[in-house]
């Protein structure tokens, strides 16, 4: 059986084109009677078919770099032959020395305007490097020389589409069905440019062609399902995936989108009973769910997927791996309940159960029940007792719940496992912080730094805390620059090292690096607070007054202490 038509994808016919054709083409050097005579034995070393010989031993073992130092000889004993440093060029195509390869191969189309075979890798080279008009110019030029470079037409429709110039894609693909009558490739993309055109009988016309031609191809069977469905043809929808369903009876895909269809049908039974084979068949085939994810959970299909994961459910009603992905899809639907459901049925041996135990603890947490994340998360450790990643998270929700006592005990737990985590000392030290340890959090944001010293996150920290408690000022602007040089368009970061200048008394520096967090990060309070106090820093008393009262209204939580600062302003 052929592969599914779109696995033959361009790609791999330019790869095909290029490298698979070279053994058909002769060196230069010699007439063609005397190259398909001579001998290699008989060959001087000196003589550039020798040298041409050796790359291609060469290259066949895998040795690029020999290969072109012996096509570099080659050239050497021939600078003439425009084949030659083709065959150069190729091989650094295939080191992916892409700028070597385009040099040699605009020498060649400069001295050989009509060489077909230096403008094909031209395009190719320029193709690779997202350089789409020279491109297309280029194989525009091949099939004008040589209308019998059948790939070069899939190469250019195949451009033309991906910028959506469909006229000229379909200009492209006729020429190559003229060219080549019996290209069910051709015929199939001209069907694709009819449906995207909406010549719906036009497409039909072209995909049952292309079956005709190669009769046990799914892909234009699955273009024409989707006509179907968009002009009402239940029965020839269903006819079309049994038929898919025949040629290859495992085809997930078939199986799958006509399971659904007879589902949106009403036609449950039918349905149910492909679902259950399908969940059956998952517990084996990892295939199933990847197909599943990939056609429906990631486009966002939610509700399909949850109808096809409880169906196939019914046949493999312990699949750890259908359980969780049927709570991911329930969760974006925001049917938390059963989403909780789904997740606490994966098993603790299963890949997802620790993706599982964090997505229930954050579905309780953002319905405001830190309580029960807390006691969920206690109960998997409890399970999965060596899971750092379960007892950080339960670090932060302690944390959020102002236990901090705790907050500190599981951390600690967790820097026995993994004495040099630098994810622990860092929440350590927020908790310190928030704690009023500020000794101890500047202590825990220092660890973090020894063992990464690029930690952005910190670096801005501690930065931060010295600058707001009006200490070490030269060492707090030191920290924060690091840390901008690691992200150097992180607003948070420009703002710290703008209150480092305010706390500096530097006030139009302040100004200057505010204006750019603001910039970065409009609408958060303490940034708009910080530009208002820079800017009352430096007399401009309207401009502080415009930023207090936008960060009122972004609700600073420091809500008393900006009203104060305005009705100082205002005399109100």
């Amino acid at each position: 059986m052929k592969d599914s038509f779109l696995k033959l994808t361009i790609v791999g016919m330019v790869i095909l084109f290029f490298f698979g054709c070279t053994q058909h083409i002769k060196p230069a050097g010699t007439s063609e009677q005397d190259r398909g005579e001579v001998a290699i034995d008989s060959v001087e070393h000196e003589s550039p078919y020798y040298y041409y010989t050796e790359a291609q031993i060469q290259q066949k073992k895998g040795n690029l770099d020999t290969a072109i130092e012996y096509l570099n000889k080659a050239i050497e004993e021939d600078p003439e032959s425009s084949y030659l440093q083709l065959e150069l060029a190729l091989v650094y195509l295939r080191l992916k020395d892409h700028e070597s390869a385009l040099k040699i191969v605009e020498t060649v189309t400069v001295k050989e305007p009509e060489n077909v075979r230096a403008l094909v890798i031209f395009g190719r080279l320029n193709q690779t490097k997202k350089q789409i008009g020279p491109a297309e110019k280029a194989y525009e030029k091949v099939i004008s020389l040589d209308p019998k470079q059948k790939d070069v037409y899939l190469l250019l429709g195949g451009l033309y589409m991906q910028e959506n110039k469909l006229d000229d894609a379909l200009r492209v693909y006729q020429q190559l069905v003229r060219n080549f009558p019996e290209s069910y490739a051709g015929h199939f993309f001209i069907g694709k440019i009819y449906a995207a055109k909406g010549d719906l009988k036009g497409a039909e016309k072209e995909f049952r062609h292309t079956i005709e031609l190669s009769s046990d191809l799914e892909e234009p069977r699955f273009e024409l399902v989707d006509l179907y469905k968009t002009m009402g043809k239940d029965k020839e929808v269903i006819r079309l995936y049994q038929e898919i369903l025949e040629i290859d009876p495992q085809n997930i895909r078939a199986a799958l989108e006509l399971g659904y269809y007879y589902q949106q049908k009403g036609r449950v039974s039918q349905a149910e009973k492909i679902f259950k084979d399908l969940g059956v068949r998952s517990d084996t085939e990892k295939e199933v769910t990847r197909t599943v994810v990939q056609r429906y959970l990631e486009p966002k299909k939610y509700g399909a997927t949850v109808v096809i994961l409880e169906g196939m459910l019914k046949g493999s009603p312990e699949n750890s791996d259908l359980h969780y992905l049927a709570g991911v899809a329930l969760d974006e639907k925001k049917e938390w309940d059963k989403a909780v459901e789904h997740f606490k049925k994966v098993a603790p041996d299963s890949t997802f159960f620790q993706e599982a135990a964090v997505r229930i603890a954050f579905l309780y947490q953002e319905q405001k029940k830190i309580e029960q994340a807390i006691d969920y998360l206690k109960s998997a450790i409890k399970i999965v007792p060596d899971n750092p990643d379960l007892l950080l998270y339960l670090g932060s929700l302690y944390e959020e719940n102002e236990e901090f006592s705790n907050a500190e005990n599981v951390l600690k737990q967790g820097l026995e496992m993994e004495p040099d985590n630098t994810r622990f000392y860092f929440r350590l030290g927020v908790v310190y912080d928030k704690w009023g340890r500020k000794a101890d959090s500047i202590d825990a944001m220092k660890t973090v730094i020894r063992l990464d010293p690029k930690d952005a996150t910190a670096l801005n920290y501690l930065g931060y805390t010295y600058a707001d408690l009006g200490e070490k000022l030269d060492e707090a602007e030191r920290l924060i620059k690091a840390a901008l040089e690691e992200k150097p368009d992180d607003g948070y970061i420009t703002d710290s090292l703008g209150w480092v200048y305010f706390k500096k008394g530097l006030f139009e520096e302040a100004v200057k690096y505010l204006e750019k967090a603001v910039s970065l990060v409009p609408d958060d309070p303490i940034i708009l607070e910080h530009m208002g106090d820079a800017y009352l820093g430096i007399r401009h008393k309207e401009k502080a007054l415009e930023f207090y009262k936008r960060s009122l209204l972004n609700k600073n939580k420091n809500k008393e202490n900006i009203e104060k600062k305005i009705q100082e302003l205002t005399g109100k």
